[in-house]
């Protein structure tokens, strides 16, 4: 069974998501929105983190926080083109598993991504590996791919 703690966390995660691409269409600060959403998801500041994002072909993996939030906004690696500005109308957690003890939590399963003004989804399988800071949950380990 998965925890309420898991689904809030996976819950804002995919919030956090659509809220940059809401954000970057009204002209607001969308890059000051991705900044926080990374701060609040994923623990680049306060450890190392591996990052393998969903559609990445050249650049593969994005372990410092710069080259996560090129992934998400545009930035400094070419081949981004702003996963989260696509943007996104719905992401629906289709199926999440979990695995928790004393040290880590993992949540394995699949979110369905609906962009704005298209009818077709993305199905994506992701990995999480979470770990506690304070009292939230961050991304130490994230490997997403299209299914």
């Amino acid at each position: 069974m998965v925890s309420d703690n898991i689904k809030q966390f996976l819950n804002s995660w995919k919030n956090g998501v659509i809220e940059i691409g809401k954000v970057f269409i009204d002209g607001g600060d969308y890059k000051k929105c991705a900044e926080n959403f990374l701060s609040t998801h994923y623990a680049f500041d306060i450890e190392e983190v591996l990052f393998k994002p969903t559609f990445t072909k050249e650049v593969i993996f994005r372990h410092k926080k710069d080259d996560a939030l090129s992934y998400f906004v545009k930035g400094g690696i070419e081949e981004d083109k702003g996963f989260a500005l696509k943007p996104w109308e719905s992401i629906d957690l289709v199926e999440v598993n979990s695995i928790e003890d004393e040290s880590l939590t993992i949540a394995m399963g699949t979110f369905n991504f609906k962009p704005v003004d298209q009818d077709a989804t993305t199905l994506v399988a992701f990995t999480f590996l979470l770990i506690k800071d304070k009292d939230s949950l961050k991304i130490k380990v994230h490997h997403s791919s299209p299914v």
